[in-house]
């Protein structure tokens, strides 16, 4: 992979170009035989991560997720898919130490419009070393790791980077429109996860009316059975069937 902003791990011997597992501390050299010990803070790994759906199903995902609770009614079958593409995106990948934890955190290695993709929870085990094979698909970093590692340092602070590796993921691209609106979501195929940051989501506007006019209602009733609790008690259950089946009619329609 032609990139500047990831120098290869070289061997002190005699120069050839490593790649060692995740974890791995020491290395032989399979050029002169030479044994290398890696310091993960020093050493910027490169891995992908290996797809595991095919286009078909990166699409069935998508449409799960738009028939889930978050958009609106029957965006899965409203919605028109106009496009759909494959790459593998640049992440930076910081394993850090911070009150006396670990975790991972993800910088974008390229500009990009869905932010969420930073909140993806990487699988370790199935990070595997850099294949050129991928390279025509993958796209070429453009943050430089000082950057990331700056833009780290003050969303972080005090975290202690004891990993720091390039990782591209698999990702399927789906543009779509809804009512004359174009949107973009993306599939991870490594998982599954779908990622958007817009898209025709469900208004909470009517339920707050729902709760609001319920709450109101329940209210009345109770002034109007002071001194009473047993006739307040028959008009809350007269309500209630009313107030069900209003609740249920504006679930049906958003």
């Amino acid at each position: 992979m032609n990139d500047s902003t990831v120098s290869p791990l070289n061997c002190t011997q005699c120069g050839g170009e490593l790649h060692p597992d995740e974890g791995q501390i020491f290395l032989t050299c399979p050029y002169c035989g030479a044994t290398v010990y890696l310091d993960p803070a020093q050493v910027v790994f490169h891995w992908f991560l290996t797809p595991t759906l095919t286009p078909q199903q990166a699409g069935g995902e998508l449409f799960r997720w738009m028939s889930g609770s978050q958009t609106v009614k029957d965006l899965d079958k409203k919605a028109q898919v106009i496009g759909q593409s494959f790459e593998y995106f640049p992440l930076w990948y910081f394993l850090i130490s911070q009150n006396n934890s670990e975790k991972v955190t993800l910088e974008p290695a390229a500009a990009i419009s869905v932010t969420e993709i930073t909140r993806l929870n990487l699988p370790a085990g199935d990070l595997k070393p850099h294949d050129s094979s991928i390279d025509g698909q993958a796209v070429t970093p453009t943050v430089p790791l000082t950057a990331a590692r700056e833009w780290l340092n003050q969303t972080q602070a005090g975290a202690q980077i004891k990993q720091s590796a390039l990782v591209h993921i698999p990702i399927y691209i789906f543009k779509y429109t809804y009512k004359n609106q174009p949107f973009t979501a993306m599939v991870e195929a490594g998982t599954g996860t779908v990622l958007a940051n817009i898209f025709p989501a469900k208004s909470e506007a009517p339920y707050l009316l729902a709760g609001g006019l319920t709450a109101f209602i329940y209210l009345i009733l109770a002034l109007l059975g002071l001194g009473s609790a047993g006739f307040a008690f028959v008009l809350a259950v007269i309500a209630a069937p009313f107030l069900f089946l209003f609740a249920v009619m504006i679930a049906s329609r958003i």
